[in-house]
């Protein structure tokens, strides 16, 4: 291999840059998939013919994952400007970090080449699972595997979920960076190119693995079905709750559900995320034109409610019945940080920060992620999995609302509060693959767009789109059974990334 020089030169972080916006190409809203598997090619050759240090290692990787987390999360700018500063160059850190023990651990050679990229690949993906819970709970946004959400490559996520596809993307990409820099150091010398035999091993484990992912099992269909119409008020974005009036948010979504009649014959009407804000719904006005609709209709509403908590408030999905019953309710469990609630609110509110702009905290619930509707009969009812908003990017909660027997996913959401389509594209395709890893249909109701229905193979079958007014009426099955993924979670894919890592290591001191 063409030796590396001791420090980085400027075409080396220049390609670490140019990998890092590449991969941010490949994510939607963009979305050219390939372009992430080359982007993380340009990156590990970058690091390869930069010098070992650990910190000149750092750098690259660094200005790497920058490149590539900066414009994927550019939507922060809006809504959160400190948010957008600190966030991308954070976990930036994290996977210089991750780049910088690769090097530390496993020495520069020609025979320890594969396995020096499988452990930087698979640390970098240890820091992926990181994001998850770092900081405030999580931001697992602008992952790798949004890439192929719409493709069959992301059936893998049955198995191991989306930083199992990230992990497999990484890799393809670490193969043709290898291929690269062998073929390169061998015409450099004047040398016959021959493959490495440990790399070709490794591209026939990554074509073996796609393929059985086709076939991995997603459960099974109950021979039922629900009839759903998921209404979209419409209306402008990138508006704070506390500049408008939340009646005219109430309005526009009575006006767009005025759009569903009896002959839709529709057995549950869903309501976006925040469409009601009142300080008690069971005692509100609200509760009794959404049971008039539901009894015009002749289908139960499930509507998303902020109601007052104390001096806080709770964000609820509630099911309302002809006759303003309340027959079942699930509170969101994982808050959006900076958006529900502010940590570290008196320490930013003494140094000046605009607190006020989120002047409560929501309350987090404690019950599964599952609602209840009505069945054919008196006395049966539908579980159904509940995701709210930002739940949707975390596998964890609807994978509790599956585990509570869930046997569709709804994921009513608020997206009025961002401009463009960075984020609101980012949660199509993550919606993409929960139903992949779930093995159910998944239902997606925005108040702003997009409103949606996904299959259990990822693909969209309705959508309406942003600023549209209007009801989606679709007939979707319901389904039980569970995949594999469901079963595992990320804590087992992160112990199966981390036994990699160090497998990778004892093969590449050898």
């Amino acid at each position: 291999m063409k030796p590396a020089s001791r420090f980085a030169l400027p075409w080396q972080h220049a390609l670490a840059m140019l990998g890092g916006l590449l991969v941010a190409t490949g994510i939607p809203p963009i979305g050219w998939w390939p372009l992430v598997v080359l982007g993380v090619a340009c990156y590990i050759v970058a690091s390869e013919r930069a010098g070992r240090r650990p910190r000149t290692q750092f750098l690259i990787a660094l200005l790497f994952a920058w490149s590539w987390l900066a414009p994927a999360m550019g939507w922060m700018w809006h809504l959160v400007p400190g948010g957008f500063v600190i966030a991308p160059l954070l976990f930036a850190i994290f996977h210089g970090a991750a780049a910088a023990t690769t090097t530390a651990l496993v020495p520069r050679s020609d025979s320890s080449l594969t396995a020096r990229i499988v452990l930087r690949v698979a640390l970098h993906s240890l820091v992926e699972c990181a994001r998850l819970v770092v900081p405030f709970g999580g931001v697992p946004l602008a992952g790798l595997a949004l890439g192929v959400a719409d493709t069959p490559l992301a059936y893998l996520a049955r198995l191991v979920g989306p930083i199992g596809v990230s992990f497999w993307l990484m890799l393809v990409g670490g193969v043709l960076a290898a291929l690269f820099l062998q073929y390169d150091a061998k015409k450099t010398s004047g040398a016959v190119v021959r493959t490495n035999g440990r790399l070709v091993s490794l591209a026939l484990v990554l074509m073996l693995v796609q393929l059985i992912a086709q076939f991995l099992p997603n459960g099974r269909e109950t021979g039922e079905t629900l009839r759903i119409a998921a209404v979209q008020g419409g209306g402008p974005q990138g508006v704070l709750a506390i500049n408008t009036d939340p009646r005219d948010v109430t309005r526009r979504h009575l006006e767009a559900t005025a759009l569903v009649t009896t002959q839709d014959r529709v057995d549950l009407v869903i309501w976006p995320e925040n469409t009601i804000d009142v300080r008690d719904f069971s005692t509100s006005k609200v509760r009794n034109e959404i049971a008039s609709e539901a009894r015009r209709i002749g289908a139960p509403i499930a509507v998303g409610v902020t109601e007052d908590v104390g001096d806080n408030f709770t964000n609820a999905q509630i099911v309302v019945d002809a006759a303003g019953n309340e027959l079942s309710r699930y509170d969101k469990v994982r808050r959006v940080p900076y958006g529900e609630y502010i940590p570290l609110r008196s320490l930013l509110d003494a140094l000046g920060a605009p607190v006020d702009r989120i002047p409560r905290d929501a309350v987090a619930g404690t019950a599964p992620a599952r609602i209840e509707v009505p069945g054919p009969g008196e006395t049966t009812t539908h579980p159904l999995a509940v995701a709210i908003s930002w739940e949707v990017f975390f596998s964890a909660r609807v994978n509790d609302g599956i585990a509570a027997g869930g046997q569709l996913v709804i994921n009513p959401t608020n997206g009025s509060s961002y401009t463009g389509e960075i984020l609101q594209q980012q949660q199509v395709a993550t919606s993409q693959l929960r139903a992949i890893e779930s093995g159910r249909f998944l239902v997606q109701a925005a108040t702003t767009g997009y409103s949606l229905v996904i299959d259990p193979n990822g693909n969209v079958l309705r959508s309406l789109s942003i600023g549209e007014k209007g009801a989606l009426v679709e007939t979707v099955a319901l389904r039980s059974g569970r995949t594999a993924y469901s079963y595992l979670g990320d804590v087992s894919v992160a112990t199966g990334l981390a036994i990699i890592a160090l497998l990778a290591v004892r093969r590449g001191r050898k």
